[in-house]
């Protein structure tokens, strides 16, 4: 065993968690070497003279790799424990070892799960780098049609992000309801997202194969351990793939572009100006209509209205207007007519007024 380890990968090597995970505890304190409480991230022991225990238990070091094929049915949580109390997949297995799956596999999806206490070739195997395909049966809600076909072999994008290319194939001819497709992401029910951008509902969802590794003769809920030619056949898939684990695509941050230096301050500020809109461009011309109205009113010999106050029927000192000068206001606003004749250069403006013979 080596001198000294990091202390997340010596306790994701024995079948506690992942490493993101026990990170998470580390920080929260619930991680102690030889009694003493560690928040260090990175910290290194020594496997073989310190004693560490989460949460007061002591994790012991297994020396002897355990690997597991399940066929998960629905139903079941693909998870260590669950606060819910739901049945996990480890309710399923009776085995003293402590183990954990590799990936997930969704709550109403069954088929293929593959569960270790080998927390480096679990890595290995969920790191995005490795491209380990993962193969499904699915029976949609209607006959998958060739344009969509081609579109999702090609890579279709979900949440601003592209899929890469898919396999599909139709296990029985002019049958296009029940397929299989084949992917190397892990993104949360990105099957079933990718058929439901095009209109499609999943019915059925089960994994047939995992890296090479198919169901064989197992029924929902059985589970077997692998043999020895299985698991050099996985450790030479991952044999090139670095063991810390990566996020998937889905859950990558976005990349924010770097700004060119040959942009200075002052013409980034410049480039990036505020224009106008559309509504303060029609509050301009109101503006301008508004004005133009009270001048010709001025002009007929109207007194310019200050306030909205005013335009009730009060002046400045709050006292009523003069009924002459209301019935006035009224008259104008029947009888007057306007028409405007634009020249070049200049804008003249005519006013005609009718007035209604008094009787």
């Amino acid at each position: 065993m080596e001198s000294s380890v990091r202390l997340n990968k010596f306790i994701a090597s024995n079948g506690l968690l992942s490493r993101r995970k026990i990170d998470e505890l580390i920080e929260q304190g619930r991680v102690t070497v030889n009694r003493k409480t560690v928040t260090e991230l990175g910290y290194k022991i020594n496997p073989e003279t310190d004693k560490v225990s989460v949460d007061g238990e002591h994790i012991k070091p297994d020396t002897k790799k355990i690997y597991i094929l399940l066929y998960k049915p629905q139903g079941v949580i693909t998870s260590v424990s669950d606060e819910k109390k739901r049945t996990t997949v480890i309710d399923l297995i009776n085995i003293n070892q402590k183990i954990f799956p590799v990936g997930r596999l969704d709550y109403g999806t069954s088929g293929l799960l593959l569960l270790t206490n080998d927390g480096g070739l679990a890595n290995k195997l969920m790191n995005p780098k490795s491209k380990v395909y993962k193969t499904y049966y699915a029976e949609l809600s209607r006959p998958l049609e060739e344009k969509h076909r081609l579109k999702l072999t090609g890579g279709i994008k979900i949440e601003g992000v592209m899929t890469a290319p898919a396999i599909i194939k139709f296990p029985k001819t002019n049958d296009y309801l029940r397929l299989t497709i084949s992917i190397h992401e892990g993104r949360n029910r990105q099957i079933h997202n990718m058929f439901e951008h095009f209109g499609y509902f999943v019915r059925v969802l089960r994994r047939i194969e995992y890296a090479g590794l198919n169901l064989g003769g197992l029924k929902e809920g059985e589970w077997r351990y692998l043999t020895s030619e299985e698991i050099s056949a996985l450790n030479k898939i991952v044999k090139d793939t670095p063991e810390n684990y990566v996020k998937s695509s889905g859950d990558r941050k976005r990349r924010y572009r770097k700004a060119d230096d040959k942009f200075k301050i002052g013409e980034r500020k410049n480039r990036f100006k505020k224009t106008e809109s559309s509504v303060e461009r029609k509050d301009k011309i109101l503006g301008f209509n508004k004005k133009r109205h009270e001048d010709r009113g001025i002009e007929l010999g109207f007194k310019k209205i200050n306030s909205q106050k005013e335009s009730n029927g009060y002046n400045k000192t709050g006292t009523k207007g003069s009924l002459n000068d209301r019935k006035d206001r009224k008259e104008f606003k029947k009888d007057y007519k306007k028409s405007d004749r634009v020249r070049a250069g200049n804008i003249n403006i005519d006013i005609k007024r009718k007035y209604k013979k008094k009787k």
